[in-house]
């Protein structure tokens, strides 16, 4: 059984950090892809930053967050982090860790219909 754990959602001021947490059991992190999606409200669930760890480390961040947050694995192996530096009122969302066995490519289209494991979500606002 794979279970996802979210934490470290928060409230923060523009320009602020947080630092999200996933906790996986179950989860071989290096037979496939995990990654980070938000959903706003009204919106559609999107794709932020994914890492693939098959025959190296490859990370892969949507455009609206590339340079600001940064994925990555904790040391442990069972962990996956992400972290929001120069947070905007539009990072505003609920972020959920997924998994999938799916490949590189999976990580790079960041779709998520491929992914078949979901953390329960953690909530983010930031204020302007």
């Amino acid at each position: 059984l794979v279970q996802l754990v979210e934490s470290g959602g928060g409230s923060v001021q523009a320009g602020g950090s947080l630092r999200l947490s996933c906790v996986t059991s179950g989860y071989n992190f290096y037979r496939g892809c995990m990654g980070w999606f938000r959903q706003a409200p009204g919106k559609e669930r999107e794709g932020v930053a994914f890492i693939y760890r098959s025959g190296g480390t490859s990370a892969y961040y949507s455009d609206s967050v590339k340079g600001r947050f940064i994925i990555d694995q904790g040391r442990d192996k069972n962990s996956l982090y992400l972290q929001m530096n120069a947070l905007r009122p539009e990072d505003t969302a609920v972020y959920y860790c997924a998994a999938t066995y799916g490949g590189s490519r999976t990580c790079m289209s960041g779709n998520k219909a491929d992914f078949g494991y979901w953390g329960q979500g953690t909530q983010v606002t930031v204020s302007s």
